[in-house]
């Protein structure tokens, strides 16, 4: 969306470097790497050490589809594969969700494995939320000459309150206005495994909220 966008590290000190764990996730990971490789960037810029250790997918899918057997043993390796990191960063709200507020609830009733999801779970954050509120970044380094307007992605809004914190720093971008959505707030109809299960359902939400999205039409939207 920008050029050469950095995290603006003014506000913060890089004395002490955290050891943040990437979980790409599988959208970014098959569809858009460049994702991935920018969400590197600005954790680095911010003063990060950023690894990306052997992965798969979260377990969401099975999650959705109600096998709990399945989803607690991808959940176990993706707990011990991210246990060296002081954090655990995702560039997905939906993805972040599952690991922070659903990982614990797979493992209540298990006392072995239930510590382990909670400290996991402390230590996860979406990416722009641990940018803003753990690092204290105010602000990118980039420009984008035009109008941008955001959608609130329903797991990082309502699970994990991700609302301000990416227009903070969307506000900072130089040349970009920002023009707020008609009920931006309002799903898409993607939620993952519901566009498969339920198309004709997908397709009638997301036409409208494409439809008029806002006053002056925006060329760019995000998320």
């Amino acid at each position: 969306m920008a050029d050469a966008a950095s995290a603006d590290t003014s506000t913060h000190s890089t004395s002490a470097r955290r050891r943040v764990g990437l979980l790409v996730t599988c959208l970014v990971d098959l569809m858009r790497p460049s994702v991935g490789f920018a969400a590197a960037k600005l954790l680095e810029d911010a003063g990060c050490s950023v690894g990306v250790p052997r992965q798969a997918c979260c377990g969401q899918p099975a999650y959705n589809s109600g096998d709990r057997k399945t989803t607690r043993e991808i959940a176990e390796q993706v707990i011990e594969a991210f246990a060296p990191y002081d954090y655990v960063v995702v560039p997905s709200g939906s993805c972040a969700g599952m690991l922070k507020v659903h990982y614990p609830q797979l493992f209540r009733n298990d006392p072995n494995w239930l510590p382990k999801a909670e400290a996991f779970a402390a230590k996860t954050f979406e990416l722009v939320s641990f940018l803003v509120d753990v690092l204290g970044v105010t602000g990118v380094a980039a420009s984008y000459e035009g109008s941008v307007t955001y959608h609130d992605a329903c797991s990082g809004l309502r699970e994990l309150g991700v609302k301000a914190q990416p227009r903070k720093l969307l506000a900072t971008i130089d040349g970009l206005r920002l023009e707020e959505m008609r009920e931006a707030d309002v799903c898409c109809g993607f939620g993952g495994t519901f566009c498969v299960k339920y198309p004709a359902i997908s397709n009638v939400i997301v036409g409208k909220k494409t439809e008029k999205p806002t006053c002056c039409s925006p060329a760019i939207s995000v998320a």
